[in-house]
């Protein structure tokens, strides 16, 4: 498994790209292995400000469905619109197509609270 090393990840397996003050979520490529084959995302929060630590969505599994965590504080300003006809793409691409939300960070420097890959690494060791 790969974790990129420019990410920063959390201990609910989602990661994080900053960019500016512009930050990209998606889960982990280890969230979707244990996950298994994703068949629908649902995401709902777009326009509103998401706490670090609450849901704002969720992954539909084959057998399971599992809650999406913020992993900093910001207003969620797009969702994926691939992932309403292509959820699979969750699984085979984590870290770039199957991305799942974009947010407008309150305040960047909470990143750096985050998981560097290494710390993710050991984590799911």
């Amino acid at each position: 498994m790969t974790f990129p090393e420019e990410l920063k990840y959390t201990k609910e397996h989602e990661w994080i790209r900053l960019e500016g003050d512009i930050a990209t979520v998606g889960i982990t490529e280890f969230a979707q292995s244990e996950l298994g084959d994703i068949v629908y995302v649902d995401i709902t929060t777009e326009g509103d400000e998401v706490e670090a630590g609450e849901v704002f969505g969720s992954v539909e599994a084959v057998k399971t469905v599992s809650d999406l965590y913020m992993p900093i504080t910001g207003t969620v300003s797009e969702v994926n619109p691939d992932l309403e006809d292509s959820p699979e793409t969750v699984n085979s691409d984590p870290y770039a197509g199957g991305w799942m939300i974009k947010i407008k960070v309150n305040n960047v420097d909470d990143v750096a609270e985050l998981m560097s890959a290494a710390d993710y690494t050991t984590l799911v060791s």
